[in-house]
């Protein structure tokens, strides 16, 4: 049975590497490329980190019911497609969805038993350098992002796990536990100490493990939202 994984995160929070690194690593996993309206940034290309659509185009995939999510955000549309589920289930594989916080809420309504992953930056002061590290963005652009998020972080309570990408090796490490601990979890096979291990590495990133670690970080966005925290 095809399980389905949601990674979201805070733009600039490292999740496209994590997730680019984790499929090199776990096999048996395809990963959703969604579609979009905007416009492609840097060396991205059509096909690898995003199909660009326009509008149109992608409206028309809304009526025609090929979208398992879809949402905007800053103006533009994004969308995971159904075949990219189908095609997994074919395979045997298991589908790894790289989607905002509304995309996901859509998917956990339509398929309940996926597994939801939230990534977390240690605070709000390094998303902020990441983001300007990146020099994709405006300032508006960037200081929109900040606020939405201080807003996405607010939804941590509905995922399953929490990642915090303070180092990027361990929170790969991380990620990785938690997919292949979720196979184990699905299988009648007998485990071994290497398994044991993994299904606890993945246990200690479930939200009730973590709860203490977010504080500072919750706080830290709570601060700068504030007029004597800017």
């Amino acid at each position: 049975m095809t399980a389905v994984f949601i990674i979201s995160a805070p733009s600039g929070s490292g999740k496209s590497t994590l997730v680019k690194k984790v499929r090199g690593i776990v096999s048996g996993l395809d990963f959703s490329v969604s579609y979009t309206t905007r416009s492609p940034r840097g060396d991205e290309q059509n096909g690898i980190e995003y199909f660009f659509v326009s509008r149109e185009e992608f409206e028309e995939m809304v009526r025609r019911d090929e979208f398992l999510e879809h949402a905007e955000v800053f103006g533009n549309c994004y969308g995971t497609a159904k075949r990219f589920l189908e095609q997994a289930q074919r395979r045997g594989h298991d589908l790894l969805l790289d989607i905002d916080v509304q995309g996901a809420e859509q998917i956990k309504r339509k398929l309940p038993q996926a597994v939801s992953i939230f990534v977390l930056p240690p605070d709000r002061k390094t998303l902020e350098e990441r983001l300007r590290h990146r020099s994709l963005d405006a300032e508006p652009v960037i200081q929109r992002r900040l606020v939405t998020a201080s807003r996405e972080i607010e939804n941590y309570e509905k995922y399953d796990y929490i990642l915090v990408n303070d180092r990027l090796e361990d929170s790969i490490d991380g990620l990785a536990a938690i997919l292949l601990a979720e196979r184990l979890k699905r299988s009648d096979a007998p485990r071994n100490a290497a398994d044991a291990e993994t299904l606890a590495k993945a246990e200690r990133c479930r939200l009730v493990h973590v709860r203490d670690r977010l504080q500072p970080i919750l706080a830290s966005f709570a601060a700068a939202a504030t007029p004597n925290g800017r």
